[in-house]
């Protein structure tokens, strides 16, 4: 019987190791397997390079999987799907990932959860999900766009839940931040799941791009604290030892 091939591409912006510096497992030996292309517009973006849906170079899955060994670092604790926005090549991540754990390496996802169906495809090859919730501020979509946006990242994180994975939330603070929305937010996700369900809720400050005061994130952390005493403030620490 012939081997069944596959013909998939992927659109590839970079693939590297570093220290992982955001969310609970800051500080832990990752690769990054870093997807180009991104439908969204977040205006704090620090990754602009891998936007661009014609950005990056094209591979072939079996050049891809070459890649992650031939730059797999020894001890390393998790591969990093990443982006630009990963669910953009869902089928490529779902194929790439299945590769990872052959090597009996945790999967994961770091995604802005846009689109919960594709999403569902790739959760049952994911170990530990991160759930990103963009606030209004972010300029992630416009406002007509932004419920169904929301209503993604809600289904996405009920499904990361109900499946028993590793998952936790972020959301990234302007001083622009409305702390009211940022309530209503906190409020639907303890509506959703039990404090128990999450590893971590990560309040993340934007850097360099109308950061907020210590005051600003007082009132986002003091909003999340009677619900959940695990939430945690934690900056891009990567970028506090010069590395990606």
């Amino acid at each position: 019987m012939r081997q069944k091939t596959t013909s998939a591409r992927v659109k590839l912006s970079e693939i590297f190791t570093s220290i992982e510096g955001e969310g609970v497992l800051f500080g832990t030996k990752t690769m990054f397997v870093r997807m180009a292309g991104c439908p969204l517009n977040c205006h704090w973006c620090d990754t602009a390079y891998a936007i661009p849906m014609d950005s990056g170079n094209d591979y072939s899955i079996s050049e891809v999987k070459e890649l992650i060994s031939d730059n797999l670092h020894p001890n390393t604790y998790k591969v990093n799907f990443t982006g630009g926005e990963p669910l953009v090549q869902h089928e490529a991540v779902i194929e790439l990932a299945k590769f990872v754990r052959q090597k009996g390496i945790r999967t994961y996802l770091e995604s802005a959860c846009y689109d919960s169906a594709r999403f569902s495809k790739v959760l049952p090859h994911i170990d530990i999900c991160k759930v990103e919730f963009k606030l209004r501020d972010s300029k992630v979509v416009d406002e007509k766009h932004y419920d169904n946006l929301l209503k993604n990242e809600l289904e996405c994180f009920r499904l990361a839940v109900s499946s028993g994975k590793t998952c936790y939330i972020k959301v990234v603070v302007t001083n622009s931040s409305s702390l009211k929305e940022f309530k209503e937010l906190v409020h639907e996700v303890f509506r959703m799941a039990k404090p128990a369900d999450i590893a971590g809720f990560i309040i993340q400050p934007s850097y360099k791009v109308d950061e907020p005061t210590l005051d600003v994130l007082f009132g986002f952390y003091d909003a999340v604290y009677p619900l959940y005493d695990q939430v945690r403030v934690v900056p891009q620490l990567h970028k506090a030892i010069g590395v990606r």
